[in-house]
C-alpha cells in the first residue's frame, strides 16, 4: 500500500476540526487509520462509534479509585456500547434517576445515543442508585461504568 502523506494530513486536519481522536478509512482490502487516542472511528467514511475523549480537560465526575471500585461492584451498570450518555429524555426534563433513588428492574436509567439512535439502558435488577458516574452529554465507551445500583 502506498502511503499518501496529503491524505494523512487531510485526515489529521479533520480530527482537529471535529474533535475526533481516530479515523479509519477502508477501500477494499486497503485501509488507513489516523489516531491520537480513543475516540470516534470512521470506517469507509460513515460514522461507526464515538468513544470517551482522552482530553484531560474533559471533566470526569468519578475519581480513579471510585471508578475502579465501581467497575468491580456487582451492581455496576456498564455501557453496552460507545456513544453519548444522556441522563434525561429531553433537555430540561428531570433525570431518569438520581443518587439515592430506588429503581425496579426494567426502569430506564439512562439513554446512550449511538449513530443518532437513542438506546435506553434499563436496570437489570431492583435496588437503590448509589453512584452516578457520568454527566449528561458525556461520551462513553463500551464497558464504562455508568452507575451503581445496590
Amino acid at each position: 500500500m502506498k502511503i499518501h502523506s496529503d491524505e494523512i494530513r487531510e485526515l489529521a486536519k479533520l480530527l482537529e476540526e471535529t474533535g475526533l481522536t481516530e479515523i479509519e478509512v477502508n477501500d477494499g482490502d486497503k485501509g488507513l487509520r489516523v489516531s491520537k487516542g480513543g475516540g470516534m472511528v470512521i470506517a469507509g467514511g460513515a460514522p461507526v462509534a464515538h468513544a470517551m475523549s482522552s482530553d484531560p480537560t474533559v471533566p470526569q465526575q468519578a475519581s480513579m479509585d471510585s471508578d475502579t471500585v465501581a467497575h468491580s461492584h456487582p451492581g455496576a451498570v456498564t455501557s453496552p456500547m460507545v456513544g453519548t450518555a444522556y441522563l434525561q429524555g429531553e433537555p430540561g426534563q428531570p433525570s431518569f434517576v438520581s443518587k439515592g433513588q430506588s429503581v425496579n428492574a426494567g426502569d430506564t436509567l439512562i439513554i446512550i445515543e449511538a449513530m443518532k439512535v437513542m438506546n435506553p439502558i434499563k436496570a437489570e435488577t431492583s435496588g437503590t442508585v448509589t453512584q452516578i458516574l457520568v454527566e449528561d452529554g458525556q461520551p462513553v465507551e463500551y464497558g464504562d461504568v455508568l452507575m451503581v445500583i445496590e
